[in-house]
């Protein structure tokens, strides 16, 4: 009798596993379903991975300079050649991934920390909090996103912390946006009218039940967001608004080798190929993301 039960026994405790999945458990259940958002997440790893590592992994000093060794082709002592003054690019562009890295996730940072708390603030309060906002943020997206950081950028002064900065406040309209909008879908449903009918303060309401609900798709235009700040910073570098001569930096990079794309095309090649694994990467994962983020995903 007990043995025919055991089974039973067994696949209900199986049946219950399942009913009590956790969110995390099948955000990444549906992550893994899409191989592209995987192969991304890979990428992104390697490559923060690549600038953490960079003093262990380049062979070279990035700012090393050889007079023997100029614009030499790749080979197995420069595995990606050689600049204009002797050197070595593989080595410069795991040391300019630090830069582009860090003004993506530091200049995100900054955009959240103001952007977030200001959003849920004008679609919480509404009022004239909420128009002198929203005037506010409509203004600031008018200027496209690269034009506002080039011009902050020049303001404050040519630094990679000055353009990290300018990167920031220049992506700071699009987290107050869409926290404000998603901070005014939540606020009308049923649980936070609840919590309202209770009598639970505004700001226990606002960071207890609405906060944690906006964070889905504010992680998602994070991702998004890296990846428009890695080309941000490579424009400003590029210009000179930058990271700063010695230290390497992608944008720097394809600056200097604008001159010998005839002669040393592989000046250009690999730091080109960085910003383009980087920014596709981000941009994969943000969409995998979104996908297995999506309550209404089966």
């Amino acid at each position: 009798m007990s043995a025919a039960t055991e089974p039973a026994t067994v696949s209900g405790a199986g049946s219950h596993d399942h009913l009590v999945d956790s969110p995390r458990r099948r955000v990444w259940r549906r992550l893994k379903a899409r191989p592209a958002a995987l192969v991304a997440l890979c990428v992104v790893v390697v490559i923060v991975l690549a600038a953490l590592l960079a003093p262990l992994l380049a062979p070279y000093d990035p700012t090393q300079q050889s007079w023997t060794a100029v614009r030499q082709a790749p080979s197995w002592q420069h595995w990606f050649g050689t600049d204009e003054v002797g050197r070595d690019v593989f080595s410069r562009v795991l040391y300019g991934a630090r830069a582009s890295l860090a003004a993506g996730v530091v200049s995100i940072v900054i955009a959240v920390i103001f952007g977030v708390p200001l959003g849920l603030l004008a679609g919480y309060v509404g009022g004239w909090v909420d128009a002198a906002l929203s005037r506010l943020t409509d203004a600031m997206l008018a200027i496209p996103f690269l034009i506002l950081a080039i011009a902050l950028a020049a303001f404050l002064g040519p630094n990679l912390t000055n353009a990290m900065i300018a990167i920031g406040i220049s992506a700071t309209p699009i987290f107050i946006r869409l926290t404000r909008g998603q901070v005014l879908t939540v606020k009308a449903e049923d649980y936070v009218e609840a919590a309202r009918a209770v009598g639970n303060p505004g700001w226990r309401i606002a960071l207890r039940h609405i906060l944690p609900n906006v964070l889905p798709p504010l992680l998602v235009q994070v991702t998004l967001t890296i990846a428009a700040a890695v080309i941000a910073e490579a424009s400003l570098s590029f210009l000179g608004l930058g990271q700063q001569p010695p230290m390497p930096s992608w944008g720097s990079m394809l600056n200097s080798a604008q001159r010998f794309l005839s002669n040393a095309p592989w000046m250009a090649i690999y730091p080109g190929m960085a910003i383009f694994l980087t920014v596709l990467s981000f941009n994969v994962l943000g969409d995998g993301l979104r996908d297995a983020l999506d309550p209404r995903a089966k």
